[in-house]
């Protein structure tokens, strides 16, 4: 795939007309982070599109829509037929039109500013049309085996690729020459079958795998790999598996131990506890009210702990209660001819204002309907979202809504200053209350200076982040307890203002 300008982003509302800035890269354009420029920029660009109107007749007061095809071309793209005079020095000179530009400046510019907005704002990723996706030379795709190139291959799933490599037909030579690699292809897609990923196609791309998947791949390979005397670490294994695929995992696991490992094993699932030869409970809860072994031993010796919760569950002493009612809806959001992935043209209602449960074996095409056609049609409508979203006819239903937002497992910071005061938003009023104390006031500071994102009040040794990365060359970084403000992200100054005893550091820690 490449990441091109799409004119769709460059102009993402085309009922306006280019006076009123119909034409978002040259209207809002990317430049540098001070303003100044960013205006001197605009009118630059403004300038320009006028005399290109002027001198090729282009209505500026038209929607963008209703322009020939042929004068957005010329804006778009430019060309050397095309000529303007140049705004800045003498002459005239070639124009380059807005996708040329935006392309260029991306190639050329050294900040990384600048090339990250114009890919954020107004690139996408398209499949390549040399090569068309294949990702290999024609030479390369002219070998085949039994009529098929390697992305022939490829784009088969785990188990038609199995079923394709058992049922290959060679003659005694052949087969004597691919005996050993046959075996290796054919074990390799057994693992994958074996830990329920038998649906998954071998070029599918390890950034959209879900996290229970890229475990179970991970873990198939370990498979293949036979050693014997490790201790393996699996957390939650069984996330985003259905039951009928949590046995295929289990004798997986087993098959492991039986080679001579040992696995340890953080779970919930009832099935997983229930295979186990050791039980270690702990609670009683959660957080500071937790931290002790509440039962350990077999299964067995768990079930008679009556102080455990776990096995108050397991014995079905406590249960779930399901509601009785179920409350009608009246509005929905209709999705016709979903045939993304593996959807087979499906329509599917899904009622507002109600919890709704979309369910399935793995790989039955949940997360595709859900997230790459629901999801990104939504997130497209109401946020002008630049991700596609995967095929479907039509999507009704939109005028219910007026927000959607996803949640997953995908980490929500990426510095160490990152936390979930800062997420939620609590932080702030925090840091408004630290700036009311009488001792703030006497010493004139505001809430920036309870910060650790600018300076001030922060410890410059750290930065905030109260710790320091150590670069390890070839092996990862390490971080340190920063020597100074000893982890508490603040100076010495910062922390001597109270409230009711305790520091802003000391807040922070609070649970």
């Amino acid at each position: 795939s490449k990441l091109e300008v799409d004119p769709d982003l460059v102009v993402p509302d085309p009922t306006k007309s280019i006076r009123d800035g119909a034409i978002l890269a040259w209207s809002n354009p990317v430049t540098t982070r001070t303003h100044r420029w960013k205006h001197g920029w605009r009118e630059y660009y403004a300038d320009l599109l006028n005399q290109v109107a002027k001198e090729l007749n282009i209505r500026t007061d038209s929607p963008w829509k209703s322009l020939p095809e042929s004068q957005k071309k010329v804006i778009l793209y430019g060309g050397e037929e095309n000529r303007v005079k140049s705004l800045w020095g003498s002459g005239d000179k070639e124009l380059e039109g807005v996708i040329g530009n935006l392309e260029r400046r991306y190639r050329e510019s050294e900040s990384e500013f600048v090339k990250e907005e114009i890919m954020n704002l107004y690139m996408r990723r398209r499949t390549c049309p040399a090569c068309e996706g294949a990702r290999l030379k024609d030479e390369s795709l002219a070998v085949t085996v039994s009529g098929k190139s390697v992305r022939d291959l490829t784009i088969l799933s785990v188990k038609n690729a199995h079923a394709f490599f058992e049922n290959l037909n060679l003659n005694p030579q052949k087969k004597t020459i691919a005996k050993a690699i046959l075996k290796e292809i054919l074990a390799r897609l057994e693992f994958l079958k074996n830990v329920g990923l038998d649906y998954l196609t071998l070029d599918r791309e390890s950034q959209t795998l879900s996290g229970g998947e890229a475990q179970r791949i991970h873990l198939a390979t370990q498979i293949g790999s036979g050693l014997t005397g490790v201790l393996y670490v699996l957390d939650e294994p069984s996330i985003g598996l259905h039951q009928r695929d949590n046995k295929k995992l289990l004798d997986t696991l087993l098959r492991l131990r039986d080679l001579g490992n040992t696995l340890v094993v953080v779970e919930h699932d009832e099935e997983t506890m229930r295979a186990a030869d050791w039980i270690v409970d702990l609670g009683p809860g959660a957080g500071e009210h937790g931290g002790e072994i509440v039962a350990q031993g077999t299964l067995s010796h768990v079930l008679k702990e009556k102080k455990s919760l776990t096995a108050q569950y397991l014995t079905g002493q406590i249960q779930i209660p399901l509601r009785e009612s179920r409350k009608p809806s009246s509005k929905s959001i209709e999705i016709l001819g979903a045939s993304q992935f593996n959807l087979k043209n499906i329509d599917v209602q899904i009622p507002l204002g109600l919890f709704v449960c979309v369910t399935g074996v793995s790989g039955s095409g949940k997360s595709t309907l859900v997230q790459e056609i629901l999801y990104k049609s939504l997130a497209q409508r109401l946020h002008h979202s630049k991700d596609l979203p995967g095929k479907a006819r039509a999507i009704k239903g939109f005028e219910h809504l007026d927000k959607v937002i996803v949640v997953d497992q995908s980490p929500i910071g990426r510095t160490p200053r990152s936390n979930p005061a800062t997420y939620t938003g609590a932080w702030a009023p925090i840091r408004e209350l630290f700036a009311q104390m009488p001792e703030s006031k006497r010493r004139g500071y505001k809430a920036g200076r309870f910060s650790f994102n600018v300076k001030g009040g922060r410890c410059e040794n750290c930065q905030g982040d109260g710790t320091l990365k150590i670069s390890m060359q070839f092996l990862p970084d390490v971080y340190v307890k920063c020597e100074v403000c000893e982890g508490k992200r603040f100076n010495a100054e910062t922390l001597q203002v109270q409230f009711k005893g305790k520091s802003i550091a000391d807040v922070l820690e609070l649970s």
